[in-house]
């Protein structure tokens, strides 16, 4: 007979369990043996250098950040021109409409039934 917990003996008694109920003799290990292979990360072409990589697009990250942080006085979520604005009008509008909707739903709401 195997060292049982007190809660595992309550549970034993309290549900009528077989002693086997409680062994870890079927359990896989939690920790994989292998690891996960990399998703993000992987390399499209080898060089020469093993070390160095050659992704599949350009980094553009700098030319980003020039044109995000120049000083003309936009808001940043307008700096893309028009789609940025259609997108700020929208959202806008949406949240303008859903207000108004919302408080003349919950004045007819508040309303006495005739």
């Amino acid at each position: 007979m195997a060292a049982f917990t007190i809660s595992q003996n309550l549970l034993r008694h309290a549900f009528n369990l077989p002693f086997s109920f409680f062994s870890l003799q079927g359990l896989k290990p939690v920790v994989p043996t292998e690891a996960p292979p990399i998703i993000f990360a992987t390399p499209t072409k080898l060089t020469s250098d093993s070390t160095v990589y050659d992704y599949a697009g350009k980094n553009r990250v700098p030319e980003l950040q020039k044109f995000f942080q120049k000083a003309d006085g936009v808001p940043i979520y307008l700096k893309r021109g028009l789609p940025d604005q259609m997108l700020y009008r929208t959202t806008m509008a949406l949240t303008v409409g859903g207000t108004i909707y919302c408080l003349i739903a919950l004045y007819m709401a508040a309303q006495p039934k005739k």
